[in-house]
């Protein structure tokens, strides 16, 4: 007798020779002779411990990933591994380092800024590890239903020196547009006194007003400027 409840399956066996698998659920009667294995359809959550790898640029991280996978073929799974849970561990594991060693961490770590990076393209990243999870498991009979990453970190030993990167990267950034800014800004001040011949300025004054106004927009504090209270040569 055996009894299959839902999203079970039961594998026959009769000495030696696969039968065939029985995926409806309820009560059933085979050869008493024949070995029977029941299989789960259930979907399983593989919660990845932490792993310490080098990305593209040899940085060392810690990464981590969720799988939720189910098995799909039975005789696959009973039949072409030894265990397909075991297997199911060892090449998420294998294949999360392969895929961490793809990419950088970040993008400003390639020349190109566009660059796919295991932190600004998360959801890229996670449907690659998904289809080389599928390539890898399907020989086992098992079905990758999601891959996401549950942890992404530089390792404790450069974490100080990255965060320090990341900073002066994020400044250069903000100077830049600061600069971009101000010279628009003073390009216009320069054509507005023109267009309405409010004051005519030599190259030599117009490169002291230049000057100044660059140092006004750009400076990190406020500005203090001194009045000339007599004429203005």
């Amino acid at each position: 007798f055996l009894i299959l409840t839902p999203n079970e399956a039961g594998v026959i066996v009769l000495f030696g020779r696969y039968l065939g698998t029985i995926k409806r659920n309820g009560f059933f009667f085979v050869n008493p002779f024949a070995a029977k294995k029941k299989v789960s359809l259930r979907a399983h959550n593989l919660n990845g411990e932490r792993l310490k790898v080098n990305d593209k640029a040899g940085n060392p991280i810690e990464i981590a990933a969720v799988v939720v996978w189910r098995v799909h073929d039975t005789f696959a799974a009973c039949f072409e591994v030894e265990s397909y849970a075991d297997y199911v561990t060892t090449q998420s594991e294998s294949a999360l380092r392969h895929l961490a060693s793809s990419y950088p961490y970040d993008s400003w770590e390639e020349d190109d800024e566009q660059a796919v990076s295991l932190r600004g393209n998360i959801d890229q990243v996670s449907e690659a590890l998904e289809r080389e999870l599928g390539q890898r498991l399907g020989k086992a009979g098992v079905k990758v239903e999601e891959a996401r990453l549950s942890h992404l970190a530089y390792a404790p030993e450069i974490a100080g020196a990255m965060l320090q990167r990341q900073q002066a990267s994020a400044i250069i950034a903000a100077r830049r547009k600061i600069v971009d800014g101000a010279v628009g800004m003073v390009q216009m001040a320069l054509a507005k006194l023109a267009a309405e011949q409010v004051v005519e300025l030599d190259a030599e004054r117009k490169a002291a007003m230049v000057s100044n106004l660059l140092v006004v927009l750009c400076g990190e504090r406020e500005a203090h400027p001194v009045i000339n209270a007599g004429t203005l040569y």
